[in-house]
């Protein structure tokens, strides 16, 4: 018995059980796919399969606290896109249904898996929407996270305007072929200018985020079945954005700048004058994101959504995995149940995982 018929008997089991589907039904599904794997060392997801598979990677996702969504997840099977141009077309469909005029919707696109361990379809993208780092003389403009990854896009002919938030574009491969680029048409893309009811200094930094964020650079594994490219996304807890995208010292570092507004004495950290700036940022986004009617939830809703999910998975019968690292929000996790608990970081299948970053020839 191979290694994937095992992997996909588990997941069919695991499936079919939860569907409500009948043993003879199983066994029936268990010995076409034994044949298919026989033949092709491989074999294809039914709709009904995939839609399931993909629903139980999120509520298996150890590092996600808004699982308690994990059900209401809108699985779109995109597995008939087999170039780069009908794969950047699912992509918007995708970001156009997920955004919503900002009721935020969880979407994920999956296109064609992996075959005998050959990609078929890559999206090199970390998220399907991402502004653009650059280094130049005068430090770095936009995002550092972004500055390889933009690199690559300049490398692969992409014209940019350098400014600190501009859209990066589409980078897809077909399987072995160069990765092509594609730029986003502006009017897909919802952005939340960033401003504070008292303090109007913040909303002269011209800042802003965009609505959604749509991780696109990971590997779906259902089954035994590896989808490299399967874009998906929820809504964003306000920390994210204010915490860790615009806060982070290898980010755009905007603490500094945010303390020079409020008029705080930044000559020694022990004044606090860190905590406070981050505070009224995370404010900043939240009402920000509020006033433009863009779904966000703040890390305290965001604690007691996730509580409730522990509880319905143990009326359920099932155990909660978690990685508590990530599980507690970036500002004042003390104050929420999670940081006081203790949770199993195993890693169940169906899941999520890390793939490689993209490697060009010139590189």
């Amino acid at each position: 018995m191979s290694q994937l018929y095992e992997e996909a008997s588990a997941f069919i089991r695991l499936c079919y059980r939860e569907l409500g589907k009948s043993e003879a039904e199983m066994e029936a599904r268990l010995e076409a796919i034994h044949d298919e794997i026989r033949q092709h060392n491989h074999y294809e997801h039914t709709s009904e399969e995939l839609e399931f598979g993909a629903k139980a990677a999120w509520r298996n996702s150890n590092r996600c606290i808004g699982r308690l969504y994990w059900n209401t997840l809108h699985v779109v099977d995109e597995r008939a896109a087999s170039t780069a141009p009908e794969v950047r077309d699912a992509l918007l469909r995708h970001i156009s249904y997920a955004t919503n005029n900002g009721k935020i919707r969880p979407v994920i696109s999956i296109f064609r898996p992996a075959r005998a361990g050959e990609q078929q379809v890559r999206i090199w993208n970390y998220q399907l929407i991402r502004y653009a780092g650059y280094e130049t003389e005068q430090g770095i403009v936009g995002d550092p996270h972004s500055v390889p990854f933009t690199n690559h896009c300049l490398r692969l002919g992409w014209k940019s305007e350098k400014k600190p938030f501009e859209l990066l574009p589409f980078v897809i491969q077909i399987r072995d072929e160069r990765p092509q680029i594609f730029d986003i048409p502006r009017e897909y893309v919802l952005e939340v200018p960033l401003r504070h009811p008292d303090i109007p200094r913040i909303a002269d930094l011209q800042l802003k985020w965009y609505a959604v964020p749509i991780v696109s650079n990971m590997r779906l594994e259902i089954g035994g079945i590896q989808y490299t490219a399967a874009p998906f996304n929820g809504w964003y807890m306000a920390t994210e954005v204010g915490a860790r995208n615009l806060a982070d010292e290898a980010r755009y570092n905007l603490l500094p700048t945010i303390a020079r507004c409020m008029g705080l004495d930044t000559s020694k950290p022990a004044i606090y004058w860190k905590d406070r700036a981050l505070v009224e940022l995370n404010l900043a986004v939240a009402l920000s994101y509020q006033e433009a009617g863009v779904r966000m939830v703040d890390h305290h809703m965001a604690a007691q959504q996730f509580k409730q999910f522990e509880l319905q998975e143990q009326q359920a019968g099932r155990g909660v995995t978690g990685d508590w690292t990530w599980l507690i929000p970036p500002v004042s996790p003390a104050t929420t149940h999670i940081f006081h608990s203790q949770y199993d970081n195993t890693w169940n299948t169906p899941n999520f995982f890390y793939q490689d970053d993209l490697k060009l020839e010139d590189d």
